[in-house]
Parts: C-alpha cells; structure tokens; sequence
C-alpha cells in the first residue's frame, strides 16, 4: 500500500517549491491539493497573520471509523532552512541528494511526503480506527512558532508522532532539551579610532571578552551553549560604541540551563566591565524539554510497529528542539520519529529513498498498532 514511486515523484516535486519560515504558501497550496485529491477538508489556521507569515497551518482530519479509539496526530513541518532557492535534486541509486548549492530540503519534506502517504493508506483500508489528525506546521525552522501557535483547543489528539527525525528506521527521540536565548547588547563610547581612540570605549572588545570567558560547545551529555551571531561597529575608522552577541543554551536538566543562562551572563559583564562598557541582557526560553518514559502508550505502540516489520526499536536522547516541544507542553504525547533524512541544515543533506519508504511503512503500522487499543 506504500508507493515507492509516488513518493520519490512527490519529494522531487516538493523539495523544487521554496518554503522559507513565514513564506510556506507555495508549499502549503501543493500539500493541500494532495490532501483534497484524497477527499479530505483541509484548512488553514489563523497562525499566519498572527506571526506575519503568508500562511497559516495547514490541518487535515481523516474521521474515525470507530468509537471508542484514540485520536492519533500526525505532524511535519513545511518550511525549510536556507539555502533553499533553485533546489536541484539528483538521484543517484537509492541517494536523494542536491547539486550541492543548496539544501535538499529532506528536513522535513521527507516527513511531509510520508503522511501524505499514510493518509492515502489509511484511505484505501478504511479498517477501524479512531480520528487521524494531520497537523502541517510553518516556521518551525525560526522558532517552532507554528506549533506555538496553534490553538490547541481545536486540535487536541492523545498521542502524536512527528516525522522529523534521522536515518534509523526505528528509531525515536523520546526526550528533547530545555533552551533559553540570550541577546547581550553592550553598550560603549565611540571615537574616532585613528585620531583619539583612547577616548573611546570599544563595544566589540567588550563583547568579545566576555565571550572568551564563557564554557561554550558541549558541557556533558545534557547541555551545550553557543555564541553564533555577532553585530557590532560601523565603520573601521570608528571605535565601536554598540555591539549585539545572541547565544543560546540548551540543557536536559533545567537546572543546569538556569546555570549555564547565569554563567554566560555574568562573563559577558565581566568583559564589559572590565573595559568600562556597559551590558543590557536579554533571556527568553525558547522552549521546554520533554523526557517521554519507553513505558509510555506512544513509544510502546511505536515500538511493536517497528518489531512487527523486523526493525529495532530504539529510543534516544535529542539535542534539538522540534514541534515535538510544544506538543507535550500542551499534553499531546509526542514523539520524533526517522525519515531516513542524513546531514540536515547542510549542503551535503541527502536522503535515503529505501529508508524514508520504510519510515512511511512503519507509521502506518504504528497507526494500526494505536488502533487495536481502546482509549
């Protein structure tokens, strides 16, 4: 019931369409076309105004066929990291991969083509099962804001499975950090830097000898931290009087983030102090952890769907944050499930056919496997 050519025709076609965070309506039109081929009502949400997106998300239901059943939703993301203009996918054996400029844009499309493909199996049997949910989300990619979003007291299911994993069929992710992001400004005194530098107070060499104090990349098996965007000065014959570093920590133990949160921001005080600067500091949670038990109904209904097909069930540990996130927030127990996607956010992405067929069966075995419990 699972078509390999259909869906490495439908990947080709969507990874082709570009869907940057807030800019997902090409994409989102085509899924829905998809959708409504399937004789479904698929609709959008108001998430898109609400987030200054040109779309919103994009939620389909495939009504019981039973009473008594869960409500089982199936979730991926629309949109796509950059660079992601004039995708050029090329196959080469079982090896989706892209002419190498750009994305491939696997992550998520190949979980998008997957339920498509579910649904449409799910369609042809018609065998007893409770309510089917798909939830198309946009801008996950800039800050999970179309999970954020959504007004969950419209979409409410007992148990989700996001397809936005890695290559492991069998493989989920049961557990995702806790993060918090940080913008330091730091504020100096500009001076002419050829002529008298040394009435002036160099915001960048503040920032910068804050940042050489911190504990940055992995700190354990729980927490990482990172500095990745720097903005400061305006000229090279100017001593920078303002510079912005943006950071984040992510961390399994909420603890140990608030002390990592902390210890970023008293080193970039003492780099800022040390020189005469002054530092404004910004902290914000991202989003919750989630830790999902192997007890759990969604990872033992995963689990026999995996056993059931002869693959290793696996559950891991994430140290990214995903849709994931903010559905268990909310008291949807979710979980991230493989693709067969490799080397996300990359020009090497690629994407294993073979794998993300498998991905496919294993859903729909985890669907059935949902089904033959009541609620």
């Amino acid at each position: 019931m699972i078509g390999r050519d259909r869906m490495v025709d439908e990947f080709i076609n969507f990874v082709q369409i570009d869907s940057p965070g807030k800019a997902e309506r090409e994409m989102a039109e085509a899924v829905q076309q998809a959708l409504v081929d399937l004789g479904l009502r698929p609709y959008y949400d108001e998430v898109g105004s609400a987030i200054g997106g040109n779309c919103g998300n994009l939620i389909a239901r495939l009504p019981a066929t039973a009473d008594g059943l869960p409500t089982v939703m199936l979730n991926a993301h629309l949109d796509t990291v950059a660079p992601s203009q004039d995708i050029r996918p090329v196959i080469e054996d079982d090896i989706i991969r892209s002419s190498g400029e750009t994305i491939l844009g696997a992550d998520d499309k190949a979980g998008v083509v997957i339920i498509l493909e579910v649904l449409r199996a799910l369609v042809a049997d018609n065998a007893p099962r409770g309510e089917v949910i798909a939830l198309f989300t946009v801008a996950e990619e800039i800050g999970l804001l179309g999970a954020i979003n959504l007004d969950y007291s419209q979409v409410q299911a007992d148990v989700a499975y996001v397809m936005d994993g890695g290559p492991t069929v069998g493989k989920m992710t049961t557990a995702a950090p806790y993060a918090n992001r940080m913008v330091y400004t730091v504020k100096g005194k500009a001076a002419h830097a050829g002529v008298c530098p040394e009435q002036g107070i160099n915001s960048i060499l503040a920032a910068s000898k804050g940042i050489a104090k911190m504990t940055l990349g992995r700190m354990d098996d729980e927490s990482t931290a990172n500095i990745g965007l720097i903005d400061g000065g305006t000229a090279t014959n100017i001593v920078p009087e303002q510079t912005v570093a943006t950071g984040e920590a992510r961390s399994h133990s909420l603890q140990k983030l608030t002390d990592q949160t902390e210890h970023m921001a008293q080193c970039m005080r003492e780099g800022a102090e040390g020189i005469g600067a002054e530092v404004e500091i910004e902290e914000t949670r991202s989003y919750d952890g989630f830790a999902i038990p192997d007890s759990a109904p969604a990872v033992q209904w995963a689990s026999a769907a995996a056993e059931a097909l002869g693959f290793v069930p696996q559950t891991e540990r994430g140290g990214g944050g995903s849709d994931a996130n903010i559905f268990n927030v909310h008291g949807i127990s979710a979980i991230i499930m493989a693709t067969g996607a490799r080397d996300p956010h990359t020009l090497q992405e690629t994407l294993c056919i073979s794998e993300m067929v498998d991905s496919a069966r294993w859903l729909l075995e985890t669907v059935h496997q949902v089904n033959s419990t009541p609620k």
